[in-house]
């Protein structure tokens, strides 16, 4: 499982690498819904990390010119974060490297079928939300 881990994590770091993002950006970017502007303290519930974290993220998807900072017209005190023009294709390109799965293209649909219902059966027990089909 490790190895299986270092290997989507150094795939998915190259590719993000080279629309100029680092993962941690990327999966920012991911997690912004193009349709609906977000909060930046709801981005950081999102990621499960620090506020101070996401300021750091978003000024760089900003300089990028990826998402933009703007006031929420349903509450002026609060900035709210939009995916530019630029930042949907981009999010999109990190989407497909998300889901990029080459390096399952190997197994049968059996072994993938196998494979699947292992890592549920070990992941499930600690998973805190569900992880499996209902």
């Amino acid at each position: 499982m490790a190895h299986l881990t270092t290997a989507l994590r150094h795939r998915q770091g190259s590719a993000f690498a080279e629309l100029g993002l680092t993962p941690a950006a990327a999966r920012a970017l991911h997690q912004l819904d193009p349709d609906h502007p977000l909060p930046a303290r709801d981005l950081a519930e999102r990621l499960g990390c620090d506020r101070s974290n996401v300021t750091v993220l978003v000024d760089k998807l900003e300089q990028a010119g990826l998402v933009e900072r703007r006031t929420d017209p349903a509450d002026r005190r609060q900035k709210t974060l939009v995916v530019t023009r630029e930042g949907r294709g981009v999010r999109n390109q990190v989407t497909g490297v998300m889901s990029d799965s080459r390096l399952l293209s190997g197994l049968t649909d059996r072994e993938l079928s196998t494979l699947r219902d292992l890592v549920w059966k070990v992941s499930d027990g600690d998973c805190p939300e569900p992880c499996g089909p209902e």
